[in-house]
């Protein structure tokens, strides 16, 4: 059990894997008001950066879920370099069957509620491990504006319009589910660009290290094609954020 290759090789230099910045990730961790010896839940939590740096910054315990054993190497090493180890761990496995042992002040999904089929699932996964009162953070994309089209929609990196909703259709989503939208952190065109960038530099690198590597070819057309879809429909339509949840 493991992410594709393909995943890693893109991303294998971020330390956020998504479309948010060091200084978002620490605006999010202040607006939600962590305090020491709170405890945090991250499925789905890649390199581990939110869990290592909000505990190196607001002295918080957590632990990490996810499926990647390359980006996992990643977040022990970094909880190592931030001296956070003996607060932090990491667990290899599916998020999507994961719930704590015992209950957490915060239980996150950010950026991959594909774990509950969708957002109404992952809320009710979350929940499970979550204490009475406690908060839930959900990352999920939004468009920003209307695509015009089916071209439109796939070069921003879905398959149907209906894969995502606007913005205030996602917030009235979390309202009919039964949370209060009690904060909320967006992505925006520069930490866009820091994410999805990032990885055709990280893809070029790799190609030209490994260019007789059986996944080169489809990389190569990928960087053929990823940068100008990026900049003609991504970057427009899509929008993401990172929304904290307290249920009614």
């Amino acid at each position: 059990m493991d992410l594709p290759r393909s995943f890693v090789v893109r991303e294998r230099d971020h330390r956020i894997h998504n479309p948010f910045t060091a200084g978002k990730l620490a605006t999010l961790g202040a607006a939600i008001r962590l305090r020491p010896g709170m405890s945090v839940l991250d499925l789905a939590c890649g390199s581990g950066e939110m869990l290592c740096t909000w505990s190196r910054d607001h002295g918080i315990t957590g632990t990490g879920v996810d499926i990647s054993t390359a980006f996992l190497a990643s977040a022990r090493a970094r909880a190592t370099e931030l001296g956070v180890r003996d607060r932090v761990s990491f667990v290899h496995g599916d998020a999507s069957g994961h719930v704590a042992e015992s209950r957490v002040d915060v239980a996150a999904c950010v950026g991959a509620t594909w774990i509950g089929d969708g957002v109404p699932g992952t809320l009710d996964l979350l929940e499970r491990s979550l204490r009475p009162g406690g908060t839930v953070l959900v990352g999920e994309p939004f468009w920003r504006l209307d695509p015009p089209d089916q071209e439109a929609v796939e070069g921003s990196g879905a398959s149907a319009r209906d894969d995502f909703q606007d913005l205030p259709g996602l917030v009235e989503t979390f309202g009919r589910l039964g949370w209060d939208l009690v904060e909320m952190v967006l992505a925006d065109d520069d930490s866009w660009d820091r994410y999805v960038a990032a990885q055709w530099l990280a893809t070029r690198t790799w190609l030209d290290e490994n260019p007789d590597d059986e996944l080169a070819p489809a990389l190569r057309a990928e960087l053929d094609t990823a940068p100008l879809r990026y900049v003609r429909y991504q970057r427009r339509y899509m929008g993401w954020g990172v929304f904290a949840l307290k249920r009614r």
